[in-house]
């Protein structure tokens, strides 16, 4: 196994990621850096962050050193991905963060699982469409954001599901999300979904975040003070 270190955090990968663009990111100190800097720009000790789409567990680590990895929910769809971002985690002294298996899906999905395409490179999976049947499919539990923002009420959310965000802004977020970044997708919908998560957002009370905000990189805040109760 080969292990990176970015910001502090080592990160190791499985021999099937040897020799891939994954990992000449992670040698040229690129992988996920826009996400990572985000978090730490943004998050404060002792907030509850809530990261959907774990991938190596990188920025995972990187929310539970700045927030406390008791206060970090990470979802991870991709089953081949959970014992890579359990080594990560442990390798960074991190093993209280919340690891949960299974797909984020719109709280319209009654179905108990959903189809995931796990993908050659785990950054290449997404939910499958329907009418179509991958050869590396797999069922795996389907997670309603609702029940996530319920359980975890976190103040920061973190988001790169390959596409799958389209589906989960449909309904406003809590007051309890002060923060939000995400990572868009464009080649996997059209450019009216992007309209559609910022109207959410606006409607949830965050607005546009230009110091989190980079290219695909979509960020939001709340502005002002959060009334309790």
């Amino acid at each position: 196994m080969t292990v990176y270190t970015l910001k502090g955090i080592e990160v190791g990968i499985p021999d099937w990621l040897t020799d891939t663009q994954i990992a000449a990111k992670l040698a040229s100190g690129e992988y996920e850096n826009k996400e990572s800097a985000a978090a730490l720009q943004r998050i404060k000790k002792g907030w509850r962050v809530l990261e959907i789409g774990a991938g190596l567990g990188y920025v995972s680590a990187i929310c539970a050193q700045a927030a406390g990895a008791e206060n970090v929910m990470s979802v991870e769809a991709n089953p081949k991905m959970l014992d890579p971002i359990r080594a990560n985690l442990a390798r960074n002294g991190q093993s209280e963060v919340t690891l949960v298996h299974g797909a984020v899906v719109g709280n319209a999905h009654d179905a108990e699982t959903v189809k995931f395409r796990a993908g050659a490179l785990f950054w290449g999976g997404g939910l499958v469409e329907e009418g179509t049947s991958p050869e590396d499919m797999v069922e795996v539990p389907a997670v309603p954001i609702g029940h996530l923002l319920a359980i975890q009420e976190p103040q920061f959310v973190m988001m790169d599901i390959e596409g799958g965000e389209q589906f989960l802004f449909e309904e406003k977020w809590p007051k309890c999300v002060r923060h939000v970044v995400l990572e868009l997708h464009l080649s996997k919908y059209p450019r009216k979904v992007v309209k559609k998560i910022v109207d959410c957002m606006s409607r949830s009370g965050l607005t546009y975040d230009p110091g989190t905000s980079s290219g695909r990189t979509l960020g939001f805040m709340r502005i002002g003070r959060v009334k309790k109760g």
